[in-house]
């Protein structure tokens, strides 16, 4: 990881990739988990940044704090510090010049088995 998010107050910030950095396999690895499909799915309903606390996940804290890391380091989430609450936002903008259609396919995908499942 060499880029980091600006430098938030109290000094905590994440390393994220940079753009150059992201690899196909990586975002399919993290997109691959139903998890964190889950949670990207509605970070591209919600077209902003959401706190972590937004989602309501059926997992233990931990559990979800590992989730969001792997969305964050293989570059397909942004995370930064706002006050005590970590925002997460969805690097469509990096994802759509990288892999042009991926992420919307994916999405458009999981939206149909969702629909299929009846989940």
């Amino acid at each position: 990881m060499s880029t980091a998010a600006p430098q938030a107050a109290g000094g905590r910030a994440l390393a994220h990739p940079a753009r150059e950095e992201i690899r196909l396999e990586g975002v399919l690895h993290a997109l691959s988990d139903p998890m964190r499909l889950a949670i990207v799915r509605e970070m591209a309903a919600a077209e902003t940044a959401l706190s972590c606390s937004a989602f309501a996940l059926p997992v233990t804290k931990s559990t979800s704090t590992h989730h969001f890391r792997v969305l964050r380091e293989a570059g397909v989430i942004d995370q930064v510090y706002r006050g005590t609450a970590k925002l997460n936002g969805l690097r469509r903008g990096d994802l759509d010049v990288l892999f042009p259609g991926l992420l919307d396919s994916v999405l458009d995908a999981a939206g149909r088995q969702a629909d299929r499942l009846g989940e």
